[in-house]
């Protein structure tokens, strides 16, 4: 299997750590490269090495009025790795905060009113996934982790939209056949996803006198996002 580099954009130690673990048992890999931008550059070199890429999420957001230069630079380099998946020079699996680095380099607009809170949703798939090979096999629906505050509007232009729910219409979209790009978070386990509100308690996903009873729920659903990660492994 050709090597797929983990892009972490968390300046989280602790999340960043575990988000890497999340993915690799979701990938179904015994290894899992990792390059974190908050703290190194992309280079060519990563690029060239590397045929395919999975995208953690970020507490950064790209609707963010005021950003540092740090946002920036992770932004513009995410957009990098955008760039070659939608050219069919490597693949690349976006989540959370990336599909909205993805949607903006796009030209699409993106939202505050699309927001979820921290749970288990359940997404559809549409009409054009039947044939996609990652959400195609999930038909006609599945259950997933949310937590985001900005999403894509709608469907930006050149992609193709793959799942959707009510409460946030652009779910999951693909661009050519080797970018895709996702709000939701697919590689957690409920125990993960438990573990990962911690870091973020206090940051709106969710009321902080809430953590028990939101974590309690986390605990106890049943999600099926990982699937989609093992297929895109598969072709890469």
């Amino acid at each position: 299997m050709a090597e797929i580099l983990y892009v972490c954009v968390r300046p989280e130690r602790g999340a960043a750590d575990a988000e890497h673990a999340s993915f690799r048992r979701g990938l179904g890999v015994e290894e899992l490269d990792r390059l974190d931008l908050v703290t190194t550059p992309l280079t060519e070199d990563v690029l060239d090495r590397h045929t395919g890429f999975v995208i953690g999420g970020s507490p950064f957001n790209v609707t963010d009025t005021v950003t540092t230069p740090l946002q920036q630079r992770v932004e513009a380099d995410l957009e990098r790795i955008a760039e070659r998946a939608a050219s069919d020079v490597a693949s690349a699996f976006f989540t959370c905060f990336g599909i909205g680095v993805v949607t903006r380099m796009l030209g699409g607009e993106l939202t505050l009113a699309h927001a979820e809170s921290t749970r288990a949703a359940e997404i559809r798939t549409t009409d054009a996934a039947a044939s996609d090979p990652i959400f195609g096999p999930s038909a006609p629906a599945l259950r997933v982790f949310t937590a985001h505050k900005e999403s894509a509007r709608r469907t930006p232009p050149g992609a193709t939209l793959l799942a959707t729910n009510d409460d946030c219409p652009v779910q999951a979209y693909r661009v050519g056949d080797r970018l895709y790009a996702a709000q939701f978070h697919p590689e957690p386990s409920p125990r993960d996803f438990a573990d990962r509100m911690t870091f973020y308690r206090n940051n709106g996903y969710f009321a902080a006198d809430e953590f028990d009873r939101v974590s309690g729920e986390v605990l106890a659903a049943r999600v099926d996002g990982a699937t989609l990660l093992r297929r895109f492994a598969g072709l890469v």
